[in-house]
């Protein structure tokens, strides 16, 4: 019994250090290209379709979406990508 609780245990622990190493992250990305109020619907929708995020706020007065995801599975670049295959080309956006 007790061979058998220390090997869950062990399982439990490989698993949850597994888990430990991937980071939730948010990013804002700037997209210039949204002229109008239904762009960032567009953008949002995208964003949205990326393995891994979680969330996304696309504002058309800032020209920029903030999008939460988790970094094991997608990657800004990836999220870019993503935006620029709907017609909005987008950049990390850099804080001054």
């Amino acid at each position: 019994m007790f061979k058998t609780l220390r090997t869950l245990a062990l399982v439990c622990a490989a698993g949850l250090s597994s888990m430990a190493m991937a980071a939730i992250q948010t990013v804002t990305l700037d997209v210039p290209g949204m002229t109008c109020s239904s762009c960032p619907i567009t953008v949002k929708k995208a964003l949205s379709k990326v393995d891994g995020v979680q969330k996304v706020k696309a504002s058309f007065e800032k020209r920029e979406a903030v999008v939460t995801f988790d970094d094991q599975k997608t990657s800004v670049e990836k999220l870019s990508l993503a935006s620029a295959n709907a017609g909005y080309p987008a950049t990390l956006k850099v804080v001054k």
